[in-house]
C-alpha cells in the first residue's frame, strides 16, 4: 500500500493541487464573478422577488465560472484515469449540462419568477464543481467492473 502511495506520489499532489484550486475559485467567487444571487439566496429568499439582474453581466459570469470549474474538473478526471475516451466523454457531459442548465435557468428566470428554490438548485448545478462528484464515482465504478 505505502509503495503504491510513493508510485503516485505525482498524481496525489496533482490531485491534491486541482482540488485546491476548486476550492480557490468557491473563495473568491464574490471578487471573480458577477452574480447578484450570492447574496440573494444567503438571505431568507422564499418571499423576496428575484434581485435586479444584468442578463448579459449575469451570462458571462455564470459562464465563466463555468468553464473554470469544467476545465478544473477535466483535469482532475484525466489526471486520476489517464484515459483520453473518459475525458473526451466527461467534455461532452459538461457541454451538454451547460446548454442544459443555462436555458433552463433564464426559463426560470424570466417565466417562473415564484420558483426560487428552482432557481436555487439550478444554480447550484451551474457555479459549483457537482458534476465532478458524480463522475469520478462513477469512472471508477466502471473501470472496477471493466477489470473484473
Amino acid at each position: 500500500m505505502l509503495n503504491k502511495l510513493f508510485e503516485n506520489k505525482f498524481k496525489i499532489i496533482i490531485t491534491i493541487l486541482l482540488v485546491f484550486c476548486l476550492g480557490v475559485v468557491r473563495g473568491f467567487e464574490n471578487q471573480l464573478f458577477y452574480d447578484p444571487f450570492l447574496v440573494y439566496f444567503e438571505s431568507d429568499f422564499k418571499e423576496l422577488p428575484f434581485p435586479y439582474i444584468d442578463n448579459f453581466k449575469l451570462f458571462a459570469g455564470l459562464l465563466s465560472r463555468y468553464a473554470l470549474n469544467t476545465v478544473l474538473s477535466l483535469m482532475l478526471i484525466y489526471n486520476l484515469f489517464r484515459d483520453i475516451e473518459i475525458l473526451k466523454f466527461s467534455a461532452f457531459l459538461y457541454v451538454f449540462f451547460l446548454v442544459l442548465l443555462l436555458g433552463m435557468f433564464f426559463i426560470i428566470l424570466e417565466y417562473f419568477t415564484n420558483a426560487n428554490w428552482l432557481l436555487f438548485y439550478v444554480r447550484r448545478f451551474i457555479i459549483q464543481p457537482i458534476f465532478v462528484l458524480l463522475f469520478v464515482p462513477a469512472f471508477y465504478y466502471q473501470q472496477q467492473n471493466l477489470k473484473k
